[in-house]
C-alpha cells in the first residue's frame, strides 16, 4: 500500500515475456532493433497488428478474412494480447503527447456539448454554477478512465481482456456487454446528432437518416483499417474542430446568460446541481472500459503516471471545454426566442442558430462540427468490434473487421428509428453508464492495490496467461460486490423513469447513484475478495 499509485516496478511481479522473447527470437535476428515510438514507428505493420508473430491465418473462413485484412492493410490484431517482445522500443515525449492528442480530438466534438446544454436546460442550473460543475465532473470522470489507459502499454491487452483478472472469466462477460452498451448508445447519439446538424444546415433539403448514413459510412472506414489510421485521423481531426468551437464562442458569446441563477430553494438548487455534476462525471468516464484498447502497441516501458497524466488532461480538457461551451448555449436558449425555438426542432436546428449571424461561414462551420463527431465515433466503434469478440466462442473466432461492421450497422439502425427522442436518450444512457461505471472502475484499483501489490506476495498479474480461464479468479467477490453496487445505485438514482428512495430525500430528487454504487462496492470488496483467495485460491 506504500507504493505509488501509478508506479511501474514491482520486485514480485514474474518475468513473463522469456517464453515470449525466446519465441520471437528467430523474427528479430533478421529484422532492425525497433527502438522508434509508436507515433514516430516505420515500422507500420506492427502499428496495424500484421507482424508473422501476430497472426496465424490457418484455413478456412477465419483465415480468408485475416488474409484478406492484411492484403487491404486493415489491423488484423483482436483481442490477443501484444507480447512484450514485439513492443521493445523507447517511450519518448512524442508518445506522450499522441496520447493526450488522441483523448483530445476525440472529444472536442458537438455530443459533448449536448451534455453541457442538459445543465441549464433540464436542472437550471445557472451558467457560473453549471461551467464549475461540468469542468470539475469532467476531470473526475477522465482520471478514472486515465487509471485504466495505464494497463494499455503495462499489460499489452485490451480494457476489457485486462479486466479478467479482477472480475473472473464469466462475470466479466457482463461489464463487456455493459460496455457494449455504451459503445452502440456513443455510436446512436454521434450519428444521430451529425444526421441532424447536417439536414438542419441543409434546410432540411437533406433528411436525418440520410446524414446518419454519411456519418456512419465514414466512421466504418475508417474503424476497418485500425489502430494506425486511427491515430493518423485523430492527430489532425481536433484542429477544423477547435477552430470552430473557438468560433461558436465568439459568435454565440454576446448571448450567453452570465447572470443566470440556479432556480429554487437550497435544497432544490444543492440536488440539481449534484445531480448534474454527476452527469459530467458519467460523460468522461464513458471512456474508462476502453481506456487501455489504444494503447496496446505502446512500450511496456511507458512510466504509469505519464500514461495516466497524458490521458486525463486530454480527456478531461475536452470534455470541460465543450460542457462549458454548451451550457452558455443552453443559458443563450433561455433568453432567446429564435435559440429556444431552434432547440425545440432539434440540437442540429439550434447550433446552425446560433452560427447564423455568420451567413454561408456559419453553415460551413455547422458542417465541420457534424463532421467532427466522426472523430468522437471512430474510438467507439474501434473498442466495439474488440468486445464484441470479448464474449468468447465463435465470437471470437469471426475478425473485427466484421464486427465493426455489425457495430455499425446497429447503432445506423436504432439511430434512423429513434431520431426523435434524442435528449431522453441521452439523459438515461448517460446515468446509466456512470452506474456501472464507477462500480468497475473501484473494484479494479481495490485489486490492484490490496491484492496484486501486498509486500513480498507474488501475485502480480501474469499477462501472458490472459486466455487462460484456470489462472484468472473465479469473480466471486467483484461479481457480489457488483451486485449489491447496483442495488445502492437503484434505492440512489433520479430518473425520469424511477427515483429510488434515497433519491427522494433532497429538493424534488437528487442522483446519488454513482457515490452510493461506487462506496458500496469499495466497502464490500475487499472483505469478500479475502475471503475468495482464502478459500480458493485465486
Amino acid at each position: 500500500m506504500q507504493d505509488s499509485i501509478l508506479d511501474t516496478t514491482d520486485p514480485t511481479r514474474p518475468d513473463d515475456t522469456v517464453m515470449e522473447k525466446a519465441q520471437a527470437g528467430k523474427h528479430h535476428a533478421s529484422e532492425p532493433s525497433q527502438t522508434e515510438s509508436v507515433v514516430c514507428s516505420s515500422s507500420p505493420d506492427l502499428e496495424r497488428g500484421t507482424m508473422e508473430e501476430s497472426v496465424s491465418p490457418g484455413n478456412g473462413l477465419l483465415g480468408y478474412m485475416l488474409r484478406l485484412e492484411i492484403a487491404l492493410g486493415f489491423e488484423v490484431r483482436g483481442i490477443d494480447r501484444v507480447p512484450e517482445a514485439l513492443r521493445e522500443r523507447r517511450t519518448v515525449f512524442a508518445d506522450y503527447l499522441q496520447m493526450s492528442v488522441i483523448w483530445f480530438s476525440s472529444n472536442i466534438t458537438a455530443n459533448n456539448l449536448l451534455l453541457g446544454l442538459l445543465g441549464p436546460l433540464l436542472f437550471e442550473v445557472g451558467l457560473v454554477d453549471g461551467m464549475i460543475l461540468g469542468a470539475f465532473g469532467a476531470m473526475l470522470g477522465a482520471m478514472c478512465a486515465g487509471y485504466t489507459s495505464t494497463f494499455g502499454p503495462l499489460s499489452g491487452c485490451r480494457t476489457m481482456v485486462a479486466s479478467r483478472y479482477t472480475m473472473g472469466w464469466w462475470p466479466n462477460k457482463i461489464c463487456v456487454l455493459l460496455n457494449l452498451v455504451i459503445e452502440l448508445g456513443y455510436g446512436l447519439i454521434d450519428a444521430l446528432m451529425a444526421g441532424q446538424i447536417l439536414s438542419a444546415v441543409n434546410g432540411s433539403g437533406m433528411s436525418v437518416v440520410v446524414g446518419v448514413i454519411i456519418a456512419s459510412v465514414i466512421v466504418l472506414i475508417v474503424c476497418c483499417f485500425g489502430i494506425k489510421v486511427f491515430h493518423i485521423y485523430e492527430r489532425y481531426a481536433f484542429i477544423p474542430q477547435l477552430v470552430v468551437l473557438f468560433v461558436l464562442i465568439g459568435v454565440s458569446g454576446p448571448y450567453w446568460f452570465v447572470d443566470s441563477p440556479t432556480v429554487g430553494d437550497a435544497p432544490v438548487r444543492h440536488a440539481d446541481r449534484m445531480s448534474f455534476f454527476f452527469l459530467c462525471v458519467s460523460g468522461s468516464l464513458a471512456w474508462a472500459p476502453s481506456g487501455a484498447d489504444f494503447y496496446v502497441y505502446f512500450p511496456a516501458n511507458a512510466q504509469r503516471w505519464k500514461v495516466f497524466l497524458s490521458t486525463t488532461m486530454g480527456l478531461g480538457l475536452s470534455c470541460a471545454m465543450t460542457y462549458m461551451i454548451g451550457v452558455g448555449i443552453a443559458s443563450g436558449a433561455l433568453q432567446q426566442a429564435s435559440w429556444n425555438d431552434a432547440y425545440e426542432v432539434s440540437i442540429g436546428s439550434l447550433l446552425v442558430e446560433t452560427y447564423k449571424p455568420l451567413g454561408n461561414f456559419g453553415d460551413f462551420c455547422v458542417v465541420v462540427v457534424a463532421l467532427g463527431l466522426i472523430g468522437n465515433n471512430v474510438p467507439t466503434i474501434y473498442s466495439a468490434g474488440l468486445n464484441f469478440q470479448m464474449l468468447g466462442g465463435w465470437c471470437a473466432a469471426i475478425p473485427r473487421v466484421i464486427w465493426t461492421l455489425v457495430a455499425v450497422i446497429i447503432y445506423t439502425v436504432c439511430a434512423c428509428v429513434g431520431r426523435n427522442k434524442l435528449f431522453d436518450i441521452f439523459e438515461s444512457f448517460l446515468a446509466l453508464i456512470g452506474y456501472w461505471a464507477i462500480m468497475w472502475v473501484t473494484i479494479l484499483l481495490e485489486e490492484e492495490f490490496l491484492f496484486r501489490r501486498t509486500n513480498g506476495h507474488a501475485r502480480w498479474y501474469d499477462w501472458s496467461a490472459w486466455n487462460d480461464r484456470s489462472k484468472m479468479p473465479l469473480g466471486l467477490a467483484a461479481f457480489t460486490a457488483f451486485c449489491i453496487g447496483w442495488v445502492g445505485a437503484v434505492l440512489g438514482m433520479y430518473q425520469t423513469y424511477f427515483t429510488g428512495p434515497l433519491a427522494k430525500t433532497v429538493g424534488y430528487g437528487i442522483d446519488m447513484g454513482i457515490p452510493v454504487s461506487c462506496s458500496w462496492a469499495a466497502v464490500l470488496y475487499p472483505g469478500l475478495r479475502w475471503a475468495e483467495l482464502k478459500y480458493f485460491g485465486r
